[in-house]
């Protein structure tokens, strides 16, 4: 099934596959940026906070998206 969005017809899949491909991409970069906030905190006995920062950013969008969808879907 395709949508007319902006006057241009996009394929279902497409948004999909798009928003597939973007929950990916937000796990690895938690991930990554967890794993150098470790890294941080190991190595150089250091707390990071700009990348403990990044990771509660992610999860407070997490979660509030998740508690949005329950409600309003």
């Amino acid at each position: 099934m395709t949508r007319r969005i902006l006057g241009i017809n996009i394929d279902e899949r497409f948004l999909d596959h798009r928003r597939r491909s973007t929950s990916i991409a937000a796990m690895a970069a938690a991930i990554v940026s967890g794993g150098l906030f470790e890294y941080e905190l190991i190595r150089n006995h250091r707390i990071a906070w700009e990348l403990m920062s990044v990771l509660l950013a992610m999860v407070v969008v997490k979660l509030a998206a998740m508690a949005w969808y329950h409600f309003n879907d």
